[in-house]
Formats: C-alpha cells, sequence, structure tokens
C-alpha cells in the first residue's frame, strides 16, 4: 500500500506491537539483526548535530493512537540520553491532509512552547477526543491554550515554518518511513516497532545502533 494513502489507523499499523505486544525474552535480549530489527539505509542521510554527536529521529503524527500510547516510553528514554546523543522529533506526511498538524508542530518550536504543549497536544486528541487537523480547529485551539491568536497564525502560515514542513516530509521520504512511530538513527539506520517486534524492542535496537555509530568514529 502506498503509504501516502494510508488511514488513520493503517498509517499506525506498523507500530501496533507498540500497544503492549512484547516478544519473548528471548527476543528482547538477543542482537539486534540488520534486515530483520532495523535497516541500513541505501545513501546516508544528513544529520542536524554538532561533530561528536549522535542524532536520533522520532518520526509521529500527532493524530495516531501509537504515537500517543509511545510517548511517555520515549519520553522517559530521553531522560536517560547520554551526553552524546541527540533526539529531534519530525512530524510526518504521508498525506496532503497531515500538512496541518506538521506546522502546528514547527509553530510551537518557533514560539519556544515545544516543552509545555507537545503532550497537550496528544491529550487533546486521544484523551478529550478532539479533533486539531486543520488550521481552524488548530488555531482556536492554540487561543484556548493561552497563545496570543495573532502571533500564532502569522507564524504557522509563516515561510519558516512552511519550509520545516517541507523538509520534515523529505526527511521522512529520505528514511523511507512506512508507518509510525518509527526511529532514525545517525542518518544511516530505520527501525520502527514493526521491525523490532515492539517499540520497547525499538528503543533497545537503537541504543546498539547508537553504540555501534559511537564505536565506529
Amino acid at each position: 500500500m502506498n503509504r501516502r494513502e494510508f488511514s488513520v489507523g493503517a498509517a499506525c499499523t506498523l507500530a501496533l506491537a507498540s500497544l503492549g505486544l512484547p516478544g519473548s525474552v528471548l527476543a528482547q535480549a538477543r542482537k539486534p539483526d540488520e534486515g530483520a530489527d532495523y535497516l541500513t539505509l541505501d545513501k546516508r542521510v544528513p544529520v542536524d548535530v554538532p561533530a561528536g554527536k549522535i542524532e536520533v529521529i522520532e518520526f509521529f503524527w500527532y493524530s495516531c493512537p501509537h504515537c500517543n500510547a509511545f510517548e511517555p516510553k520515549l519520553v522517559n528514554w530521553i531522560k536517560k540520553l547520554p551526553a552524546d546523543v541527540s533526539l529531534r522529533r519530525v512530524p510526518v506526511a504521508f498525506r496532503d491532509d497531515f500538512v496541518p498538524q506538521q506546522r502546528l508542530y514547527y509553530t510551537l518550536e518557533a514560539m519556544g512552547k515545544l516543552d509545555e504543549l507537545h503532550a497537550k497536544v496528544f491529550t487533546t486528541i486521544h484523551a478529550e477526543r478532539t479533533m486539531i487537523d486543520k488550521e481552524a480547529t488548530i488555531t482556536a485551539w492554540a487561543e484556548k491554550n493561552g497563545l496570543d491568536k495573532a502571533k500564532f497564525q502569522e507564524l504557522y502560515n509563516s515561510f519558516s515554518v512552511q519550509t520545516k514542513a517541507r523538509r520534515a516530509t523529505q526527511l521522512q521520504d529520505a528514511y523511507k518511513v512506512q508507518g509510525v512511530p518509527a526511529l532514525g538513527i545517525a542518518g544511516r539506520y530505520y527501525t520502527d516497532g514493526s521491525l523490532a517486534g515492539n517499540m520497547d524492542r525499538a528503543l533497545q535496537v537503537t541504543d546498539y545502533l547508537v553504540a555501534e555509530v559511537r564505536k565506529s568514529k
């Protein structure tokens, strides 16, 4: 199936195991296998970190229930990151109607409100069952959460935010992301819940790949 034609459910199906369907203890403990647990990219992707840093990217979509379920696990993982590892979130757009939420993410970033409101977006959609997926509903949500409406709209429609959204889609394509949540490592590797078996395992695979990148320096 073309990933740009995924439904809400299908776009996240590849990460279904992240909802609590773990593999065996043996599977959790074994060394990750290339081609099974993760993929090595045919062409390296440029990273956006200083020399000496290892970039990990989380590809996500606010409306994806599996991304919502993965978020607390990812936050706990981030708290334990070594100093030489940098985590970057990248919102995907498998279809054009994903773009408003991409721009929401980058507008919050531009306003310095990501730390405060990133999790709130997930809560609004998945706990409060309020869909925010178009400019009008997104702007109303921003105003409700204390953001200046005019400033938010100005940034939301700015060239800078639109450019970041386009680059996010280009990065998603470069990593050949098939579903979310997914993880890209150092511009070289890709893993997700389908490959690794579940997203807990995907984080373990990511730790392994980070260590491999570190050793190769």
